[in-house]
């Protein structure tokens, strides 16, 4: 039998290998799994459990026989975080002689809420790749992750690109047609070692409830027959999915008035009745009012205060502009004939309007990928009305392509939708989303609202800026977003200031401005290990101090704690010959807990020079407005630097893509003590049409209100947050963003401007309970 390497798993993996030894006569069993392309079977349906083998970490198992057969799983997310599951063999998996196959699986959800599920496969090599798929309430459905992309010699293709998502979205369509369900590709080695698996993980992270699941049948299958085709035309001219029907859908050009003309109704442009017009709470107690929003703790609970010196609490969405609603299209021009970005530009290309191309570059149109080109079934010739929604990012974050022309279905939606006889489409969009959030109860608009809302004197907003410039940088080793800026360099001063002054002036004293966030998701460290953690001191410490500042500035305050250089080598375990030596080049290994601890000095160091410039830049020129952070993510939010950051702030900021805030993952907050209020997160679900349902799974469009309440709820009741916004107002580009491919079902309202209805019905559920829940409790 070719599949002897299986041999030592324990019992409860069944190896049964289709057209296994010659003259063994097959089973039923094998003759089913031949038929539905089954390579081997790993776990079968009525054996003991080898804890040796199946490791539960705050979950508990049971086998069960009756009903959903299979092994139950009951994940104890309430209480913890983190729970999971994970097999692995005493002997690794070797995988590697099959060339075009997945991993599938039979789960069911006897539960009363839906279960997003991450799974973990990792190889020899310290390789792992991660997927998630959302198990709705129900019977077994067959879940499968592939292993191994389809044999693409008719297509003179390496069957890893398939895996590696060359086509520029996060999440490609099925290459086969069925009823089985793809785990949605997350993050990792996507081409793991596969004469190596070492381990099959399936977890629940940061969920409000307990989840249970019964696991059956888990095998490995080969693909079945590739669809060629599975990338070609799946876009309509509206920018939807061409190949499914789901709710809200616009088949025809008169569904946009239908739809606008329905909408028309239910706007009645009115503040929910207990609120200030501010949206404040006019029923609960009076405080200070000092003409701007500010802080309070009221009632052993924080909270924002509106300009009237009403309790006010931030809701709303993120992303309203037209920015991020573009996507590549596979054309470029003669890139020599444009004007090149200045670095001195204090706004990100992305975060820019549509930049369109000079018509004079137009000639110079040609394909540079025809797989993207191929994606759409119809792009407007440039000089029709439509034409108008091209635009073009001159660099992009990651994908295929680096840079190119863009279209936004969007915009030309909302052309279509509000401009009929040469009216002001943009001015109707705008006046209609005010409407929208003022019905939808929401008291605020998020990060990243364009400036043309600054002035709508109806619902208050957040600003925003970036520190973009020419100073020097530095690195943690893991900078995601980017280089992060050399704090101590003169030059950060200068641009902070300048970002400071040109923020000021959009927003131009208005009361109706809450605050300001400036920067985002910087990359300050990661949790995984103290390596990452405290990565910015680790690279910096190995430069120069002669041209890195902040390594100067580190020098200067081990020199400060310790005198002498004999004293730091002592306790670091380092050999230093002088303080001279030590400025130019350290060995930054970590030896022991003592320089880790120093080293968290001089990262909070770091921190607090970041945030120190920027609200001193922001206390200059923007006094009356609060001073919002930079938006930790939840995967890069050391301590010490969200420590050095309440210092500075008035309102600490997260990024937190999750199902809700888990209690214990935020008892920090008791210590800092101070007001804080989530930047970002969002729910998405794959009946929409979209390819990708973001970072957090629901099963359908339902299930994503209930969890958008669930999520919010927690908010509410967490006495140090004064607030959430949602990420983001309108869905991503079904193939996927300009910048970095994301491709996301998380919007409010789809690509035609059709408001999501649960959604919809969530929000107004949440916003109307909002205040009398949180000071009720």
């Amino acid at each position: 039998m070719k599949n002897n390497y299986l041999y030592a798993i324990s019992s409860l993996f069944l190896v049964s290998v289709v057209g296994c030894q010659s003259g063994t006569e097959s089973t039923a069993t094998e003759q089913v799994a031949a038929a539905s392309g089954t390579i081997t079977t790993l776990l079968p349906l009525n054996t003991s459990i080898d804890r040796n083998v199946v490791k539960p970490f705050n979950a508990s198992l049971k086998l069960n026989t009756t009903g959903e057969t299979g092994l139950q799983v009951d994940f104890q997310s309430k209480q913890h975080s983190y729970s999971s599951i994970v097999f692995s063999p005493e002997t690794p998996w070797n995988w590697s002689e099959y060339q075009d196959f997945n991993l599938a699986m039979d789960i069911a959800n006897p539960g009363e809420h839906s279960v997003q599920v991450y799974l973990d496969i990792s190889d020899v090599d310290g390789g792992n790749y991660t997927r998630t798929v959302s198990i709705p309430v129900g019977g077994k459905k067959v879940y499968y992750a592939k292993m191994a992309g389809h044999d693409l010699v008719s297509m003179d293709a390496d069957p890893s690109v398939e895996l590696n998502f060359n086509s520029g979205l996060r999440s490609n369509p099925d290459t086969w047609e069925s009823d089985d369900i793809q785990f949605i590709s997350m993050w990792g080695k996507k081409n793991l070692n596969l004469s190596g698996i070492t381990k099959i993980g399936l977890s629940v992270q940061s969920a409000m409830h307990d989840k249970e699941i019964v696991i059956s049948n888990i095998r490995l299958r080969h693909n079945p027959e590739f669809n060629e085709r599975y990338l070609t035309h799946i876009v309509d001219k509206f920018g939807q999915n061409s190949t499914v029907d789901f709710e809200g859908k616009i088949h025809k050009e008169s569904d946009f008035a239908a739809q606008r003309d329905e909408e028309a109704k239910s706007l009645d442009n009115k503040l929910l009745s207990d609120r200030s017009k501010w949206g404040g709470w006019k029923d609960g107690p009076k405080l200070k009012a000092t003409g701007y929003f500010r802080t309070e703790k009221v009632d052993g609970k924080w909270s924002l205060v509106d300009p009237d010196g009403h309790i006010y609490i931030a809701t709303g969405l993120d992303i309203i502009r037209l920015a991020n609603s573009t996507t590549m299209t596979g054309y470029d021009f003669n890139h020599a004939k444009m004007t090149q970005r200045s670095i001195d530009d204090p706004t990100p290309e992305d975060s820019q309007g549509l930049n369109r191309v000079d018509d004079s570059l137009v000639s110079t149109r040609e394909v540079t990928s025809e797989l993207r080109k191929d994606l759409f079934q119809e792009l407007p010739a440039y000089d029709s009305r439509m034409g108008q929604h091209y635009g073009y990012r001159k660099s992009a974050h990651s994908g295929p392509l680096q840079r190119g022309e863009t279209y936004s279905f969007y915009s030309a939606n909302l052309d279509r939708k509000y401009g009929d006889n040469g009216a002001d489409y943009m001015q109707a969009w705008e006046d209609i989303t005010v409407k929208r959030m003022k019905n939808w109860g929401f008291t605020s608009l998020g990060n990243w609202t364009d400036p043309r809302f600054y002035d709508n004197d109806q619902v208050p907003y957040f600003a925003n800026g970036w520190v973009i410039g020419d100073f020097k940088t530095v690195s943690s080793g893991n900078d995601f977003w980017g280089a992060l800026p050399d704090v101590y360099d003169p030059k950060f001063a200068e641009r902070a200031d300048f970002t400071a002054r040109t923020v000021a002036a959009e927003v131009n004293n208005s009361p109706w401005c809450v605050g300001v966030f400036i920067d985002n998701e910087k990359s300050f460290g990661r949790s995984e290990n103290d390596e990452a953690h405290y990565g910015i001191v680790i690279h910096t410490l190995k430069r120069d101090g002669k041209d890195v500042p902040t390594k100067a500035a580190f020098t200067q305050i081990m020199k400060d704690k310790y005198g002498t250089i004999d004293a730091l080598n002592k306790v670091w375990g380092t050999q230093s010959k002088s303080w001279d030596d030590f400025n130019t080049h350290v060995d930054s290994t970590i030896n022991n807990k003592a320089q880790v601890a120093d080293y968290g000095v001089l990262l909070g160091a770091y921190a607090g020079k970041y945030f120190s410039v920027v609200e001193a830049s922001l206390e200059k020129h923007m006094p009356n407005h609060l001073y919002l952070g930079a938006r930790f993510p939840d995967w890069g939010m050391p301590i010490e630097v969200v420590k050095a950051s309440a210092e500075y702030v008035d309102v600490v900021s997260y990024n937190a893509y999750k199902e809700g805030l888990h209690p214990s993952s935020w008892k920090f907050l008791e210590e800092i003590d101070m007001p804080s209020i989530i930047g970002e997160f969002h729910v998405g679900a794959s009946d929409s049409g979209l390819y990708h349902p973001g970072l957090i799974h629901a099963s359908d469009q339902e299930d994503r209100g209930r969890m958008f309440v669930d999520y919010m709820n927690s908010v509410v009741d967490n006495p140090y947050f004064v607030g959430a916004h949602w990420f983001q107002y309108i869905d991503s580009p079904i193939t996927g963003r300009a910048y970095d491919g994301e491709n996301y079902n998380v919007g409010f309202i789809s690509v035609t401007d059709t408001p999501y209805r649960p959604m919809v019905e969530a929000a107004k559920e949440v916003n109307t309970n909002l205040y009398k829940r949180r000071y009720s409790k």
